[in-house]
C-alpha cells in the first residue's frame, strides 16, 4: 500500500463540520477523504444516536457522491465491504476509548491500527475486497475473521 500521511483534525468543529458536510452534501468532494470519512462515522456513533452508521451510511455515502457528480456501480463510489467494515471498526475503537474530545477519540482512531487506510486487507484479499461482490455486498473475510480490536 502506498504510503500516506495521517491528516489529522485540529478541532472538533472540523470532525463535526465533515460529518454535516456528508449529510447536506455541502462538503467539497476533495475533502470526502478517508480521515473524512472515518471521522464522520465517528462523529455519528458519538453525537448523532439519530442516525446508525451500518444501516445509514450506504444511503448517505450514495447520495453525496451523486450529488458530486460521482457514480455508484462496479468500479466506483460507494463500496459495501470498506463501509461495513469500518462501521465496525470505529464502534468497536469507540467503545474501548469512551473518553477525551471529539478531536482527540477521532485522532486516536486515525492513528490506530483499525484507522488505518489498510486495515480491511488484514482480512480481506485485495481481489475479494475489489471485487464486484464485495462492493455490492457483504462478503465474509478469506483471510482472517474480522477482528475488531486490531
Amino acid at each position: 500500500m502506498t504510503d500516506h500521511t495521517i491528516r489529522l483534525f485540529a478541532d472538533d468543529a472540523a470532525i463535526r463540520a465533515a460529518g454535516q458536510g456528508c449529510l447536506d452534501h455541502s462538503l467539497p468532494a476533495t475533502e470526502w477523504t478517508h480521515e473524512a470519512q472515518l471521522a464522520t462515522c465517528a462523529w455519528l456513533q458519538i453525537e448523532r444516536p439519530d442516525i446508525d452508521p451500518s444501516r445509514d451510511l450506504p444511503r448517505l455515502i450514495s447520495t453525496f457522491n451523486l450529488a458530486k457528480g460521482s457514480v455508484n456501480n462496479d468500479t466506483s463510489g460507494y463500496h459495501e465491504i470498506i463501509t461495513q467494515a469500518y462501521a465496525r471498526g470505529v464502534r468497536d475503537f469507540l467503545a474501548r476509548h469512551p473518553d477525551g474530545s471529539l478531536c482527540h477519540r477521532v485522532n486516536a482512531l486515525l492513528s490506530s491500527p483499525s484507522g488505518a487506510r489498510d486495515w480491511p486487507l488484514r482480512f480481506w484479499s485485495r481481489d475479494l475486497l475489489f471485487s464486484i461482490p464485495a462492493r455490492r455486498g457483504w462478503v465474509e473475510p478469506d483471510l482472517a475473521p474480522l477482528s475488531l480490536q486490531a
